[in-house]
């Protein structure tokens, strides 16, 4: 079997071709990674890849909400029409699936070296699973394990509203809502939003802006400049902001092990858990995360691990084209 898998984001899209007869030993004949906003659209990226290959079958898993078997990307602007995509393809079908839906089914193919725990308690292999992420956006989903398979709930909720819990957080709602006028969790928690908290530090100067950074953010992308120098202890601003962002990224993910019961644990995905890595344990996230008041006993109880698998949402998208392929066969 010749399965097309792709993991389809606001910054990058990347493809991979993957032959064999079991999902677990398939193998990856040729990857690729591209940067999105470069190309006008999925099917430009696919036929560059593809170099007229014959398929099996192809599974993207990409960043929005998926209706009537499409999707138009919430951070990009393309969409994603697999009937559309499966004609050009000449392909009985083309699966697209949210990217954390991708991500969710990419988890049961980790392996223990891919994580990385903050919260090192027992989880239920049967129990329920929440997977959230802050990178371009901010994805969040549910995996419901059973004796069928595991069943995947698909979540917009890093749309939802910015509930801030302190003074400093209040301030900060009223800095995003002058921008944005609503302000979601997504606004604050992802790369975009560490680089509006950054700011919101400087202009309500709780550190000052270093010329060096500023001139850096000229060039290169902000997020990735304040995560970096804030690692470093280079830049008291980054580091403020990063502080800041950490704390309200374990306050959602807490919320999120509250809204769904997660006794399979929670796991951390995206671009940004993974690189801030050694500040997530000097950070106020697991505090956040536990500090639910009369909750605060059942967050604890909960095993949190960070995700280091960078192709944690492309295995998914294989395991769901591996498995409706077979399942239609």
């Amino acid at each position: 079997m010749r399965i097309l898998a792709g993991d389809i984001g606001g910054t990058n899209t990347r493809l991979a071709l993957f032959t064999g007869d079991d999902v677990a030993g398939m193998k990856r004949a040729r990857e690729e990674v591209f940067e999105s906003h470069a190309h006008a659209s999925l099917d430009e990226v696919v036929k560059i890849f593809l170099r007229d290959e014959k398929l099996d079958a192809a599974s993207f898993g990409v960043a929005g909400p998926v209706v009537d078997n499409a999707v138009r990307a919430t951070n990009l602007p393309w969409c994603v029409d697999a009937t559309a995509l499966a004609a050009k393809l000449a392909l009985p079908r083309v699966y697209v699936l949210n990217d954390f839906h991708a991500i969710a089914l990419g988890i049961p193919l980790l392996q223990p070296s891919d994580l990385h725990c903050l919260n090192d308690v027992a989880a239920d292999p049967q129990g329920t699973v929440v997977v959230i992420g802050a990178g371009t956006g901010l994805g969040e989903a549910v995996l419901v394990p059973s004796q069928r398979g595991p069943t995947i709930l698909s979540s917009e909720g890093g749309h939802s509203d910015f509930a801030p819990r302190n003074d400093e957080e209040f301030e900060l709602l009223k800095f995003m809502q002058a921008i944005h006028g609503r302000v979601s969790v997504e606004r604050v928690v992802s790369g975009p939003g560490l680089a509006s908290i950054f700011d919101f530090v400087v202009a309500t100067k709780r550190e000052s802006a270093m010329p060096s950074t500023l001139r850096r953010m000229e060039s290169e992308d902000k997020g990735a400049v304040i995560g970096e120098l804030a690692l470093a202890g280079a830049d008291p601003a980054c580091a403020r902001a990063a502080h800041i962002f950490l704390a309200l990224y374990g306050a959602e993910a807490g919320n999120l092990a509250l809204k769904v019961l997660a006794p399979g644990g929670l796991y951390l995905a995206g671009g940004i858990a993974p690189r801030l890595l050694p500040m997530l344990h000097a950070s106020d996230f697991m505090s956040s995360f536990f500090a639910k008041g009369r909750m605060r006993r059942l967050l604890e109880k909960t095993r949190v691990n960070v995700i280091l698998q960078t192709d944690v949402g492309l295995l998914g998208a294989l395991n769901f084209g591996y498995l409706a392929r077979s399942n239609s066969s």
